[in-house]
């Protein structure tokens, strides 16, 4: 059994070793949610019959979690119906924990785990006491059976084996220390290779990869306000930079330069494991006001090759808005009410899909705008300016399914059951 560490024992700031000479722990804590939540029993299904739910399925199918200022929402992903409204924090994120049960839930503490009960018999929903604890919570990267929690204030990186979240366990945790605090990522591959931003509170410059052992294998300087990740076929890793796109591949890092020159961010990748082409959102203003995009990056992670894809005029997006689904497609929300369909192997666009009424941007990130996930062919949209959130079948275009709410739906994840 491993020894827990308390988080005064977690030094923020020292420089750590690798990976062998990290400590492992188990860094949970319990603590009860700060605007309390609504335990797995029948209140939870009262609760959900008050505000118009059916019964959940035996066992429920898949669950769409939805927050709004002060709670979340979870849904039926089938019918859309409430099956349970949980107090939460005024902004908290949304994350799957890659189990197909649970989601991570940003709170001021760290990640708490959202029981949305997904394939379990009686399908209670439940934010519960679990909080995997993290100074300044960031990105949350599910991948080769791990799921692996960010912590910006520290630059610790929290490692579980995701099954054990699917059987219901509250899991054991291996803690990687960090060394200099920044808004970064981690995340661990099929081998073992542990792949980790480099940064400070100032600057955010590259990447390092260690082996399971601890050890240094491969680093690179060159990536500019380095930020998010993704994984394509052939556990290709692809970071975005703001001058292109760093790739780790076959053990070592490649720099790939976008086409324009000087500022060309690519700040988040959307990705699917059975395609070697990675699509990123795409920005070469750097004095740009708000938060729309016009343009799209199309990587190529096995020709190391950068293009880049405009949107319709009148159509702009923000990250929230990206998506992979059928047919290693990729699925934009843009600002015209449309689901826009790319196609990363011809880099052409393919389709329009109306979901919504056309809509502005935010004016800031965190402010509730149209939000997409898909899941198998049903892409889930988020409508705050009608209050809902929609299930589109993608093969189809229809729009199967409507949850009318009460409040402004802003994030949103999927636990598929």
């Amino acid at each position: 059994m491993r020894t827990p560490l308390t988080r005064a024992q977690q030094r923020p700031g020292l420089r750590r070793g690798g990976l062998a000479a990290l400590s492992t722990a188990a860094v949970l804590t319990l603590a009860a949610c700060s605007g309390g939540t609504t335990p797995a029993s029948d209140e939870t299904a009262e609760g959900a019959e008050s505000a118009g739910a059916t019964a959940a399925a035996d066992p429920a199918g898949s669950r769409v979690a939805v927050s709004y200022e002060g709670g979340v929402l979870v849904l039926d992903g089938e019918t859309m119906e409430v099956v349970a409204d949980l107090d939460s924090e005024e902004f908290t994120r949304l994350n799957s924990a890659g189990d197909g049960r649970h989601v991570m839930v940003t709170v001021a503490d760290g990640f708490q785990l959202l029981d949305t009960g997904a394939g379990t018999e009686g399908g209670a929903a439940e934010l519960t006491d679990t909080v995997f604890e993290a100074e300044l919570p960031g990105h949350v990267v599910t991948h080769a059976d791990k799921t692996v929690l960010y912590a910006d204030g520290t630059s610790d990186t929290t490692i579980m084996e995701t099954a054990d979240l699917a059987a219901g366990e509250v899991p054991e945790t291996e803690t990687v220390e960090g060394t200099e605090a920044h808004h970064g990522v981690s995340i661990v591959l099929g081998d073992g290779t542990f792949l980790t931003t480099v940064g400070d509170a100032e600057t955010r410059t590259g990447a390092v990869a260690r082996d399971a052992s601890g050890e240094v294998v491969a680093e690179n300087d060159e990536c500019p306000g380095i930020h998010g990740e993704g994984t394509a076929v052939d556990e290709a890793v692809v970071f975005g930079c703001e001058d292109g796109a760093l790739l780790f591949v076959d053990g070592g890092f490649q720099k790939v330069d976008a086409p324009d020159r000087g500022y060309a961010r690519m700040g988040n990748a959307y990705v699917s494991e059975t395609s070697p082409l990675v699509v990123g959102d795409y920005n070469t203003d750097q004095d740009a006001e708000g938060y729309l995009l016009e343009e799209l990056a199309v990587v190529d992670t096995a020709a190391g090759e950068l293009d880049v894809v405009a949107l319709p005029e009148g159509a702009e997006y923000t990250y929230r808005g990206v998506a992979r689904g059928p047919g290693d497609l990729a699925y934009v929300i843009a600002t015209d009410g449309a689901i826009h369909v790319l196609d990363p192997q011809t880099r052409e666009l393919t389709d329009a899909l109306p979901v919504v009424e056309a809509w502005e941007g935010p004016a800031e990130w965190q402010d509730p705008h149209p939000s997409m996930r898909v899941e198998g062919d049903v892409a889930y949209v988020t409508d705050p300016a009608a209050q809902a959130v929609h299930a589109v079948d993608l093969t189809t275009g229809e729009v199967t399914a409507s949850a009318e709410l009460d409040v402004d739906p802003n994030e949103i994840a999927v636990a598929a059951g």
